[in-house]
């Protein structure tokens, strides 16, 4: 496995629990090594999260540094194996950035995500036309990573069907029912399936309305992941210079901002009903 194929999020997680076991038991990077008979080097890159570490690694590291919870073994001892197995989003790695391709593995994950949008519909509730014109729309995107972002787009959205499916709640600033993406047709068609797919158990969808004034964001779109264990709970931002992730108490502040926004917001049936006005308005 390649240093870029190594250099994951989730990798990145799982060397910091290893890491905060390791310091909690006092030991130094030499004898975690010794133990599990690798060099402390090799421990310092697993630790940060530029080696996978191998699962029977893992499972001696845990031995040592006395784990002895069963759900935080067990859970552990999964995410190691998430570092090496691959997924369908790897596929991706030479056309789109790393950052897009971990997002694609957090949200696969997720059990609830939370997202606000004020520029562009969210890509999970996307049609295909409004993709097209959305991954068209950026300057410096070649042909090829159009039509493979649209695919990535696609294929992300079968989460929404899966025997599991998370709970999507999703606020739209009010200027994405009138922001004509690839024209009349296809944001009509963009608006009638909001309100189809609205209809699922699974997906809430809300509208921020003009008349709500200054809202608590903005710096813009965000997401955030609740994770099941051992997965940390993620907020995600996307800026012109690349996605980043936020976690622990930085997740919280955009906890804090999501929810002055839902409150600022009409409920779920006003909002479809604004949605279904809006498209209609359209003919």
């Amino acid at each position: 496995m390649n240093a870029k194929r190594a250099m994951t999020l989730r990798a990145q997680w799982l060397g910091r629990e290893l890491r905060q076991l390791r310091e909690m038991s006092g030991l130094t990077l030499k004898e975690a090594g010794g133990f599990v008979q690798r060099d402390g080097g090799t421990i310092s890159r697993v630790e940060a999260g530029i080696y996978p570490a191998r699962t029977p690694d893992v499972l001696a590291m845990l031995d040592l540094y006395g784990v002895t919870d069963t759900t935080r073994r067990d859970g552990l001892l999964r995410l190691a194996r998430e570092v090496w197995q691959s997924g369908w989003w790897d596929s991706y790695s030479e056309d789109l950035s790393k950052v897009m391709v971990d997002y694609a593995w957090v949200e696969s994950r997720a059990r609830r995500i939370r997202s606000f949008d004020a520029l562009v519909i969210p890509g999970l509730l996307q049609t295909r036309p409004y993709m097209e014109a959305v991954q068209q729309a950026v300057v410096d995107s070649s042909p090829v990573q159009i039509t493979s972002g649209i695919r990535f787009r696609l294929t992300r959205q079968q989460i929404l069907t899966g025997p599991e499916p998370p709970h999507v709640e999703a606020i739209l600033d009010e200027s994405l029912l009138r922001r004509r993406q690839g024209g009349r047709e296809v944001l009509k068609e963009q608006l009638d399936h909001l309100v189809t797919i609205a209809e699922r158990p699974n997906i809430e969808i809300r509208i921020l309305p003009f008349t709500s004034g200054a809202h608590a964001s903005p710096e813009g779109a965000f997401r955030i992941f609740e994770m099941p264990e051992p997965y940390p709970e993620v907020a995600y931002m996307d800026t012109p210079g690349g996605g980043i992730y936020a976690e622990a108490s930085e997740v919280q502040r955009f906890i804090l901002k999501f929810d002055h926004i839902r409150s600022d917001s009409l409920d779920s049936s006003e909002s479809i009903k604004l949605i279904r006005a809006t498209a209609e308005a359209l003919h």
